[in-house]
């Protein structure tokens, strides 16, 4: 397959031009990348421009044929950029009378949350009915016909995280029939799953029946950080005009050439032999899987690239920076190591190694509360009001203004907009989050009064 965007570059770095251009390294190296790092010069193209006849549309191309999209765009700013602009797109080619709703899973990532603020739309919540992680919102197909049914018309878009953090995979084809019989589009945030297209058979969203979907192509492809795809279905050609109007509202004008010279040598690996060595990986996954399991971990079901352990996270952690292996995320509960084919076989025996045998087996803990805050204000008018950070015991019954989370997972136990409700208080222990961003009272506690938010 060719590769126009990296040939392209390597042809610039190679030609012995003068640079009077950004960036200021001029291509002198340091690194030993800053030659090929380039910024829209002649010939090169514009990231957001829509030009058929560019080299950024033609590698687009590319990998649309290999996702199987109506549309394929490269993003450098990751899946949190694509998450954006696809709200955007949502609720911008909804019908005449459509209210500018979202329905999501409330394990969404922030930065859908960010979208609606920007955008001004309300976000209609998924609750979980048990919960043993920020990270895990189940949504059945039942669950989401009666939220559906409650609404006085269609939202302008359904919303689901699939894979989330710790591997778990909603039904997207179920899904999707609930949304479609309601005339309403599925977005997937597929951040976690790009690689699920060169599975046999496919278990892409976009080949279950999602209208649109983010892939963070870093996670899982051999792409440079921040290399991400939106693809649109070739059911959803109605957003494919503006997508890259869109694309431009929430990102920066100054696109890593970098990573999109990755993601278009990513086409040429992924046409090639990429299935075969993906397959030859989750069979070693599986494997690691069924050693530890013997040894008396306690191994998570989850998507096929990941490994979730479920546990003491400290002793766990403490074996594996022992063995020099580091893991993609940890909390108290779970352990999660994301594989890809770039993985050689002895970094698996690594970890087994590492492990070693579970001498204290583990004791299941209860589940976390399901925290339902009630809605004070709007996402829009709580994340733009002003804002103090307080302590999260001195939090409760005040306004969320901004979540504070980290990133890793990046979920909000507390959304902008929401009332901060006293069962929150063992959520934020638990993650150990001690502050919270609430939205400033004045003097008159004139926030109950619409308009006087100071």
């Amino acid at each position: 397959m060719e590769t126009p965007v990296a040939d392209f570059v390597r042809r610039y770095a190679d030609s012995g031009t003068v640079r009077f251009h950004m960036p200021g390294h001029k291509g002198v190296p340091a690194l030993g990348c800053e030659p090929f790092d380039i910024t829209e010069i002649s010939g090169a193209g514009e990231l957001y421009a829509d030009d058929p006849d560019s080299i950024l549309a033609r590698s687009e191309r590319n990998a649309a044929a290999l996702f199987g999209a109506a549309r394929t765009v490269y993003v450098t700013e990751g899946s949190s950029q694509c998450i954006r602009a696809m709200a955007y797109l949502a609720l911008t080619a909804r019908p005449a009378r459509t209210p500018p709703v979202m329905v999501a899973a409330r394990n969404a990532h922030r930065s859908l949350l960010y979208a609606a603020a920007l955008t001004d739309a309300e976000i209609v919540w998924l609750w979980p009915d048990h919960m043993e992680s920020l990270c895990r919102c189940e949504v059945t197909p039942d669950a989401l016909r009666r939220t559906l049914e409650r609404l006085s018309a269609p939202p302008a878009a359904v919303w689901v995280t699939s894979p989330d953090y710790l591997g778990g995979c909603a039904d997207i084809a179920a899904l999707a029939d609930v949304c479609h019989a309601f005339g309403t589009p599925l977005l997937v945030d597929n951040a976690h799953g790009a690689y699920l297209r060169f599975l046999r058979p496919s278990r892409h969203p976009l080949d279950l029946g999602a209208d649109m979907c983010c892939d963070s192509a870093h996670k899982t492809f051999p792409v440079l950080t921040g290399g991400a795809y939106l693809h649109i279905a070739p059911r959803a050609t109605r957003f494919r005009d503006h997508v890259k109007t869109a694309l431009a509202l929430f990102g920066s004008t100054s696109p890593s050439w970098l990573t999109l010279a990755s993601l278009d040598l990513c086409n040429r690996y992924l046409s090639g032999d990429y299935p075969r060595r993906l397959s030859d990986t989750l069979s070693r996954l599986r494997a690691l899987r069924d050693t530890l399991r013997l040894r008396r971990w306690t191994v998570e079901t989850s998507d096929p690239l990941r490994l979730t352990l479920r546990g003491d996270t400290a002793r766990m952690s403490e074996r594996l920076r022992r063995g020099g292996v580091e893991w993609e995320y940890a909390d108290r509960d779970f352990l999660v190591l994301m594989a890809t084919p770039e993985n050689r076989t002895e970094d698996f025996d690594r970890v087994a190694a590492a492990l070693g045998g579970n001498d204290a087996p583990d004791i299941p803990r209860p589940s976390l509360p399901v925290v339902r805050p009630e809605t004070a204000l709007s996402p829009r008018r709580a994340l733009f009001a002003s804002h103090e950070r307080v302590r999260v015991e001195d939090a409760v019954g005040r306004i969320c203004a901004a979540p504070l989370v980290s990133c890793p997972p990046a979920i909000p136990i507390v959304v902008s907009g929401e009332r901060i409700p006293p069962d929150a208080l063992p959520l934020f222990r638990y993650y150990q989050i001690r502050e919270a961003e609430v939205v400033r009272e004045s003097r008159k506690n004139a926030l109950d009064k619409p308009g006087e938010v100071v």
